[in-house]
This record gives structure tokens, C-alpha cells and sequence, in this order.
């Protein structure tokens, strides 16, 4: 076992050599818990994000890794996957450290994060071809599927680690290379992670990291360059718009996994106190801050005053602090532009007269980015409660009459991602499950990512899926052999 700052990284990674930016710069990263800075990694530039390109472009071609059988890969997978167990403890104080989550919390995205990198390791040796028959005499038809190249991955704060493992593991499983692009908030979680992938004997230039807080001009080169086949990002439905359509010109195979609105909806027919722990699972993991977080939730009128009461309890009891404290159950937004945004849009409820009846305040006897726990009720449909991902530890509480009514309103938004509902009514639960307009559906369930499961959404939430057998797709392409003029007779 290593030291916590032993694993921390403070240079980027290109072509298997950890070097500064050309330009010399860094930039602080910051503890959102409490401020003080835990270190400085390299500010690299559009000339060093070029490098990267040319170091995955030529590990790419090389003898060294377009040598390797699937068996091959998959090997160099499992000793990834081992030295990231082996290293939990570490990875998660680092995550900790930059991003605030629980350090529970954070030992849990290590575990489930790298749960990709065993599943693609094992993937890796079933990215099957077919032999089609053929309707010609003498001919063959043979389907095999190649890796596309680079592929590029831009990953979010929220899931520093689980993020780049779920990319980087379906990529490398089908022989592609890589260069990842951390957020700024989150950098020193890829660094390690990348350190131990160096470790597991992955060739250099297959693996690089570049750092920086000048996003925008990295992404559109990663989008431009003809030398990146693939783009792959997880944040905001708004920066993924400029990516799909910076990556038109080059007809890019893009994966997107953008924001969502989850609904959340109770029926009367609902198990109460079940729905109570999902709702305290989908909505308060990581301060509210997922992708997947319950959104809006619908609450039906027989169970609304029982399931608002229950919430309220339990929430009220949330432990709210430091993430180091292992009993800590809410840490701090990620840095002041979340916390203005969570804030605002519970302001602006207010102004609207919804029912603060948890919450509504910030901490700041805590520290600078902690926001209380909050329940609002009557949310009128035009507060940006209702309309928008509030991406906090907010819960926006609806009522309604009948299921007619809670699946419209669950769909009317342009956001499709995950939807979560509780019944016990087995006729409620196939007709509500399949007229969800989401790509991933959680019944009387309030986690529902796994490694096995593909996960991506519908309308502005994205295209593509990651994990499950569907996440190798994005990074192969699909080759039609003909074999003609075969002598069988």
C-alpha cells in the first residue's frame, strides 16, 4: 500500500512520458470542502493536446499494441483492474481531496468504476465477426469488426475515476487509443488512475492525459483533427450540442452521455417506505450532483402527505460535512458556479411561491460550497426546479391525480436520460415502464447503473451507450469481407 501523495500525479502523461505543458503553466486544484489547494498539474495547450494525438496515433499503428490478440488486451485489463483494487484506499482520499464526495462515497466509485474494467476485460475477447450465407454461388460473406483508432474522451467531475474507466475500458478493449481530457475540477483522479495503467504494462502513447482549464480549444481540436476517429464525452447537453456539431465535418463516431430531468414517480400502489429509500438513493448520492439524480419528483395523492413525511425525516438526518469523516453523508458542491445554480434555482421557486419546507439555505458555517439538503413542495411547472437538471441536493416535489397525468408530465421535458417509478401494480409497471421517453428505467429502484447494463438516453440526453456489451460498439467499425470466386467443386 502507497502513500496518498505517492499516487498524486502533478505532470500529464503523453506518450507514456509524464511531462509540463510547453508552455510551463499549471493550475491550482482546490479542496471544494474547504478550499485549500492540494496541488498544481500541468496547463497544457492546443500544441500539447496535438502531441497527445500524434503519440495515440502512432502507439495506434505500432507493432507493439496492433500485435496484441484480444487475449492479450484482456490480460493487460485485468492487471489494470487488479492494481486499481489494490489501490482503493488511495484513489478514493484522492477523490475525496478534489472533489468532496464522501470518502465512502468515493471508495464505492472505485469499486464500481473499475467494475468496467473487469467487464471489458472480459468483453474483449467477444467482440465477435459472422459468416453470413451467401446467396451467390462460390462466395463467402465474412463480417469482422476493427477498432476505429483514437479515440478521444472528455470526462466529468462527478464520477472522476468511474467515468475515464468506462470509456478507456471499452476502448482499449477494442484496440483503439486514447487520450483523456479530465475536468479541471477533478484532474489528480486520472492521473493516478493513468499511473497504475502504466503500471499494468499498457504500451506508451496508448493511455495520455492532458490537463488543463482551457477546455474549449482542446475539445474542438479533438473534434477537428482528422487523426481522431472517435469522440466520447459525458457533461452537459449544451457543450455536447458543440462537440456533435464540431465533429460533423469529420464524420466522427460520437458518444454522447449528456444532462437529464429524471422523473421520479409514487404511485398509490407503491411500497412508501421503499420509495422513501430509493428516492434518499437516486437523489442524495455524490450532493445530488449525477447525471441519474431524481429530478422532479411526482408524488400521487393517497401516498403524497405519507411519502413527504418520511422524506422529510430522513432527510433532516442527513450527516452534512467534511467528506474525510467517514460518517459524513453530504459533502459540498463541486465550486461556485454549482452552488450559484443550485441556489438560484431554489430562489427562484421561492419567488414563484413553492413550499420550502427542508433546507432552502446555504451552510456557511460549513464552508463556502455547502448547501443544505432541501425539500421543496408545490413547484409550479415554470420554476427552473421543474424545467431544468438542478444537478444539487434538491428535491422538487409534485402532486398528481392519476397515471395518465404522471407519465405526461414525466415526459414533458426534452431530457430523456433515466426515469425512476414505484408500484406494486405488475399491469402499472409494463405500461408506465414502456412509455417512459428515457433510456434507462429504474422500477421500485433507485440505483440502477451497473457494468452489465447499457447505459445512455433518448431525445437531448445523448446517443450512444457505455458499459454492457452495446459500449464496445462505439470504437469499432463494422468490415464486409467478399470472398469470391471460391472453388468448392
Amino acid at each position: 500500500m502507497r502513500s496518498f501523495s505517492a499516487l498524486v500525479q502533478t505532470k500529464a502523461l503523453v506518450n507514456g512520458a509524464w511531462i509540463d505543458a510547453s508552455n510551463k503553466e499549471t493550475f491550482a486544484v482546490s479542496n471544494p470542502a474547504n478550499g485549500q489547494v492540494i496541488g498544481h498539474v500541468p496547463n497544457m495547450t492546443v500544441d500539447d493536446a496535438q502531441d497527445a494525438i500524434k503519440a495515440a496515433k502512432q502507439a495506434y499503428e505500432s507493432k507493439e499494441w496492433r500485435s496484441l490478440t484480444a487475449k492479450d488486451r484482456s490480460n493487460l485489463l485485468k492487471k489494470w483492474h487488479k492494481l486499481i483494487e489494490a489501490n482503493t484506499q488511495e484513489i478514493a482520499e484522492i477523490m475525496t481531496a478534489e472533489s468532496g464526495k464522501p470518502i465512502n462515497e468515493a471508495k464505492g466509485e472505485v469499486v464500481y468504476g473499475n467494475a468496467f474494467i473487469e467487464w471489458f476485460a472480459e468483453e474483449a475477447r467477444r467482440i465477435y465477426g459472422e459468416i453470413v450465407p451467401s446467396s451467390t454461388p462460390n462466395r463467402e460473406i465474412i463480417v469482422m469488426k476493427q477498432p476505429i483508432g483514437v479515440a478521444a474522451l472528455i470526462t466529468p467531475w462527478n464520477f472522476p475515476l468511474a467515468m475515464i474507466t468506462r470509456k478507456a475500458g471499452a476502448a482499449l478493449a477494442a484496440g483503439c487509443t486514447v487520450i483523456v481530457k479530465p475536468s479541471e475540477d477533478t484532474p489528480l483522479t486520472a492521473l493516478a488512475v493513468a499511473k497504475l495503467a502504466e503500471e499494468a504494462g499498457i504500451p506508451k502513447g496508448v493511455i495520455n492525459v492532458i490537463t488543463t482549464n482551457k477546455a474549449a480549444p482542446i475539445g474542438q481540436l479533438f473534434c477537428k483533427s482528422p487523426d481522431v476517429r472517435g469522440i466520447s464525452f459525458t457533461g452537459s447537453t449544451q457543450v455536447g450540442k458543440l462537440l456533435f456539431r464540431d465533429s460533423a465535418d469529420g464524420i466522427k463516431r460520437v458518444c454522447l452521455e449528456l444532462g437529464g430531468n429524471a422523473p421520479f414517480i409514487v404511485f398509490d400502489s407503491a411500497n412508501v417506505a421503499k420509495a422513501v429509500d430509493g428516492a434518499m438513493a437516486s437523489k442524495f448520492r455524490n450532493c445530488g450532483q449525477t447525471c441519474v439524480s431524481a429530478n422532479r419528483f411526482f408524488v400521487q395523492e393517497g401516498v403524497y402527505d405519507k411519502f413527504v413525511s418520511q422524506l422529510k425525516q430522513r432527510v433532516e438526518a442527513l450527516k452534512i460535512g467534511d467528506g474525510n469523516s467517514c460518517d459524513v453523508q453530504i459533502g459540498p458542491l463541486i465550486n461556485k458556479m454549482q452552488f450559484d445554480k443550485v441556489s438560484g434555482f431554489v430562489e427562484d421557486a421561492r419567488s414563484k411561491d413553492a413550499n420550502i419546507i427542508v433546507g432552502g439555505k446555504a451552510l456557511k458555517e460549513l464552508g463556502p460550497l455547502f448547501y443544505a439538503p432541501t425539500i421543496v413542495t408545490d413547484v409550479p411547472p415554470t420554476s427552473q426546479l421543474y424545467t431544468e437538471e438542478v444537478f444539487g441536493p434538491v428535491v422538487s416535489i409534485i402532486k398528481f391525480k392519476d397515471e395518465e397525468e404522471a407519465v405526461q408530465k414525466a415526459n414533458d421535458t426534452q431530457r430523456g436520460l433515466a426515469g425512476y417509478f414505484y408500484s406494486e401494480n405488475l399491469q402499472q409497471v409494463f405500461r408506465v415502464a414502456k412509455r417512459m421517453e428515457v433510456g434507462m428505467v429504474g422500477v421500485n429502484e433507485g440505483i440502477i447503473s451497473a457494468p452489465e447494463a447499457p447505459f445512455g438516453g433518448v431525445k437531448e440526453s445523448g446517443v450512444g451507450r457505455e458499459g454492457s456489451h452495446h459500449g464496445i460498439d462505439d470504437y469499432v467499425d463494422i468490415k464486409y469481407i467478399c470472398m469470391g470466386n471460391l472453388k468448392y467443386d
